[in-house]
């Protein structure tokens, strides 16, 4: 039997509470990284009603992740935790292993885009959901009672989703897992697709050394496609970017800009980045792995600037203690 959302709540509260050890800011003038504390991995940073939001996943056993937390901030140093915004007894179709959200807003909704199921074919159900709320705290609700992207379409698996809403104001979903991404246009509503010219839904746009976790940026007339590479058990799981003047590409892999540090952490990876509105002021939110764990499930998230050199390019990021200094939103 699947359980209730009350038995969903308990469970929520017990498993967050046996996470990692807890993190005492004592530099109240930087984020220090993690940024809080508790498992969690694969961060998908927003800015909603000049708060900073961090959506990431409860990372555990698949089984055990079957919810998700939330994090608001005013100022990156301090964090509020809001507790299962989102879990699977509002969602019929999910069983397990939710992770990697990304989320938007649209007309003064919010859109909850997930992956739940973890389908390894065509034949198993699950995929990609996405659920809606009036608040960017939730509670969302399933949005359209079965999967967004149930199947396999030019091999990328339907997983670590990413919705980007372009200069023209059209909405495309980024996504894909098994070393092939997708970028596919969102309708007016979410409720689905809209073909291209040609026909095709699903356009390919896989880089070299893709593996998961595509996210796309535009800054100063360019598009920025980062992804991560290696193995998110592994030291070698990393980010890299392409850069290109169209959301489709061509992305040519240009090198790495995350990576673990031997001094730091290790698998830094699966990022996200938020701007602040009106600067040319960058942050990456991404996971790592202490130095001392060595269980994959055993990650927290971090933030760093993010930061261009005079042509352009991004500049490599050193993953730090420290993180970030306090920065409040004015606008």
């Amino acid at each position: 039997m699947k359980p209730n959302r009350s038995a969903l709540l308990a469970l929520c509260i017990f498993l967050v509470t046996i996470g990692s050890p807890a993190q005492t800011k004592k530099d109240l003038l930087h984020s220090g990284n993690p940024v809080f504390k508790g498992w969690y991995a694969d961060p998908e940073g927003a800015i909603f009603n000049k708060q900073y939001w961090i959506y990431p996943t409860f990372s555990a056993p698949y089984g055990k992740q079957v919810f998700f937390d939330a994090f608001s901030s005013t100022d990156l140093v301090n964090w509020t935790k809001h507790s299962c915004i989102l879990d699977t007894a509002a969602v019929t179709w999910a069983k397990r292993a939710m992770w990697a959200p990304s989320v938007i807003k649209k007309n003064k909704k919010y859109y909850f885009f997930f992956a739940a199921n973890d389908i390894q074919s065509n034949s198993e159900y699950g995929g990609i959901g996405v659920a809606v709320a009036d608040h960017p705290e939730g509670p969302f609700k399933d949005y359209l009672g079965k999967p967004l992207v149930d199947s396999f379409h030019n091999g990328a698996q339907p997983i670590d989703q990413f919705a980007f809403k372009d200069r023209d104001g059209k909405y495309y979903l980024l996504y894909g897992g098994w070393g092939h991404c997708n970028i596919a246009q969102l309708n007016d509503d979410f409720s689905g697709f809209i073909p291209y010219k040609d026909g095709t839904v699903f356009k390919e746009i896989t880089p070299e050394g893709f593996v998961e976790g595509a996210f796309i940026l535009w800054r100063k007339g360019k598009y920025y496609f980062m992804w991560s590479e290696g193995g998110w058990t592994g030291p070698d799981y990393s980010v890299a970017y392409a850069i290109s003047g169209s959301p489709f590409g061509p992305f040519k892999r240009i090198g790495k800009i995350l990576q673990q540090d031997a001094d730091i952490a290790n698998g830094a990876g699966h990022h996200s980045v938020i701007n602040v509105p009106g600067t040319d002021e960058w942050y990456i939110i991404y996971h790592r792995r202490p130095l001392t764990e060595t269980n994959g499930n055993s990650r927290e998230t971090c933030i760093e600037k993010l930061e261009f050199d005079d042509k352009g390019f991004l500049i490599p990021v050193k993953i730090t203690n420290k993180g970030v200094q306090k920065r409040v939103m004015t606008e």
